[in-house]
Order: C-alpha cells, then sequence, then structure tokens
C-alpha cells in the first residue's frame, strides 16, 4: 500500500510540473498592434506599433493559468506620414522622450470557449494605467516548421479604448475618441 502511495504522489508531482505555464517569448518580426480611428467623418486612420518585446507564460493545459506582459517603446510608432508621427510625440499627445513606454499586463484571464477568452490587464500609456479587456483567439499553438520544431505559438485579440483616458484626447469629439486595437503577436518557447 505504500508503494501505491508513493507512486501517486510521485504522478501528481509529475502531473503538476507538466502543468505550468511555460515562458515564450514574443517574435518581434511578426508582432504588430493596429489602432485606427475615424478622422471627422472623412476617413479612418491607422497606425501601427511593431518590433516590440514581451513574455508570455503559456498554460496550454489550462489556459486561464497563463499570464502575458509587453512593453512598446512610444517612439517605435509608424504612422506611414511623418507629420502625424512629429504631431503625435508633441505635447499635444505623448510628449513622447526615448525610452518612453506603453506596457500591458495581464490580471486576469477568461476562458470562453476552446480557442477564445478574455484577458484583462492593466494598460500605462503616458503614466495612466487603466484596467482593459482583450478579447483574444489563439491561432495555432504547434512547433514551428522554420524554427528547428521549437514550440510556437500564434494569438490575435481586439479591444476598443478611450483616448482621452489616457491623456491623448485632443481634437476629441470631431476626431473620435473611440480607436479600435487590433492585435497579432506570435512567440516562440524560450530555450
Amino acid at each position: 500500500m505504500r508503494h501505491y502511495a508513493l507512486a501517486a504522489a510521485v504522478a501528481l508531482a509529475a502531473t503538476a510540473a507538466n502543468a505550468a505555464p511555460e515562458k515564450y517569448m514574443l517574435d518581434a518580426s511578426h508582432s504588430q498592434v493596429v489602432f485606427s480611428y475615424n478622422h471627422i467623418g472623412y476617413s479612418t486612420t491607422y497606425n501601427m506599433f511593431s518590433g516590440f518585446e514581451g513574455e508570455i507564460m503559456f498554460d496550454e493545459e489550462d489556459p486561464a493559468n497563463s499570464s502575458v506582459s509587453v512593453s512598446m517603446p512610444v517612439m517605435s510608432l509608424f504612422t506611414g506620414w511623418e507629420g502625424r508621427f512629429n504631431h503625435f510625440m508633441s505635447e499635444d499627445f505623448f510628449g513622447a522622450a526615448e525610452g518612453d513606454m506603453i506596457t500591458f499586463s495581464s490580471t486576469g484571464i477568461e476562458v470562453t470557449g476552446d480557442t477564445t477568452a478574455k484577458i484583462t490587464g492593466d494598460l500605462t500609456i503616458n503614466d495612466m494605467t487603466k484596467s482593459v479587456v482583450l478579447d483574444a483567439t489563439l491561432n495555432k499553438s504547434e512547433p514551428h516548421p522554420m524554427k528547428e520544431g521549437q514550440a510556437w505559438a500564434g494569438f490575435d485579440a481586439t479591444t476598443t479604448l478611450l483616448r482621452s483616458d489616457f491623456g491623448l484626447g485632443k481634437f476629441a469629439p470631431a476626431v473620435s475618441d473611440e480607436i479600435d486595437v487590433i492585435i497579432s503577436i506570435e512567440a516562440g518557447k524560450a530555450e
């Protein structure tokens, strides 16, 4: 009987060890945050952050046990037009200096389907932090065919923010206060 108890304890310990979240590092070359807003009713304007860093503690067996943290330099913003970039970096919006960061750290994950979840987290922009919810989808999780079989995962997410919540409300409501955010990231298991 004693041997069975020991075997059961070892099996449970092994299962618990296997169930722990594993660290995945963002692939900066395949991770983007695109945001858009209505420009005075005439057009929808798109901008993008890319090349940023972050990590996911990914628990594929129990996704609610996962977490994500991301940081991106404000000045990595790509607008496609130098004048807009300079205006965004001015005191009207970010008042950006080298080293200023936008950060997101998850505080909870609610699994909503086989490949979907709501990720709640703290978003900090312009030294202002608000809780936001991302509607996230796991696109794929399997060994990467071009990375010698390294474990790899890809996710998409969306949310809507009020830019005025982060001190970015200049010209609202003529230029919409509400911005739509689309996120697509890839991450590889840390070695």
